[in-house]
């Protein structure tokens, strides 16, 4: 059931499946960019037969408010928004304060397990374990300048100064905004070809024709220099799992398995053959008993 909740002059739509009100545990299911609440299609019915399962919408995205995109040297206003790492996760840790009201689980995909971690740390005690699907390494960060090729750290000055203009945001978001295009991006991001049907592509193109669309794609393509999951892994005291898709070009498994190996807080990594950064939805029947084992061991 879809359900509206009012944020800091904002509104968040989210979603709530509660079989089984019983369990001490929720699960917040956040997802990645581009995508909404509706990415867990396949997952948030079957997991919640195990504790109330919620799924939010970032703001920007889904059926959330699109505020006008406030990037860090612009001035503030009643009606912007800082799209960053630190307001997602507020936005979430606030909704388990004020709407969830119990410990929880963290579960996110690409952007949204960044946002996992980062909120995690602050939930603190409340919080009983992250899940990382497939998370965004971003690998563009102006902290990871040194690991790019020279040609690219000679641009990256231009490109800077290039995407803050609305005029050529807006240009790249029109060209992306359409459903052959988005088609396209779905079979590079699900290998296998499975599960690319009308309803997703519907899904992620509705959003793009809101008008405030192109603001919420300005805000997240000028994040240059904001959190890397390695830097919020060093220090974190919560149980964090893996979720990887094998074949994901995007975010490749070598780092989930240097993650694994390297932080104490990474508990489990659990590898999906054959599928890519979206495994919950490209392969539910594997990833949703992965995700119940977790939120049984976490209770």
């Amino acid at each position: 059931m879809k359900n509206i909740w009012h944020w800091k002059n904002h509104r968040i739509a989210w979603n709530l499946e509660d079989e089984n009100n019983g369990y001490p545990i929720a699960t917040v299911l956040i997802h990645g960019f581009g995508a909404s609440k509706d990415h867990w299609r396949f997952n948030q019915k079957a997991i919640s037969w195990l504790g109330p399962c919620y799924a939010i919408d970032l703001i920007g995205f889904g059926e959330s408010s699109q505020p006008v995109a406030q990037l860090s040297y612009e001035r503030q206003t009643q009606c912007s928004f800082h799209y960053c790492f630190d307001e997602w996760s507020q936005q979430v840790i606030d909704f388990c304060d004020e709407i969830v009201q119990k410990p929880v689980l963290l579960v996110g995909n690409s952007i949204g397990a960044v946002i996992a971690l980062n909120a995690s740390e602050k939930i603190n005690q409340l919080c009983k374990g992250v899940v990382l699907i497939n998370c965004a390494q971003r690998t563009m960060d102006d902290k990871r300048l040194a690991e790019q090729s020279l040609f690219m750290r000679l641009m990256r000055p231009v490109i800077k100064t290039l995407v803050r203009q609305r005029y050529l945001s807006e240009r790249i978001f029109k060209n992306a905004a359409s459903p052959n295009f988005i088609e396209k991006i779905l079979k590079i991001a699900y290998p296998s070809g499975r599960n690319i049907d009308k309803y997703l592509i519907n899904s992620l193109w509705t959003p793009t024709q809101r008008k405030g669309a192109p603001e919420a794609f300005r805000g997240f393509i000028n994040l240059f220099d904001d959190h890397l999951a390695p830097d919020l892994l060093k220090e974190l005291k919560v149980p964090v799992y893996l979720i990887w898709g094998d074949k994901d070009t995007w975010e490749p498994i070598t780092e989930a398995r240097k993650w694994f190996e390297t932080f104490e807080c990474v508990k489990s990594l659990d590898v999906i053959p054959n599928a890519g950064h979206c495994p919950h939805d490209e392969m539910p029947e594997k990833v949703n008993p992965i995700l119940k084992r977790i939120i049984q061991e976490a209770i």
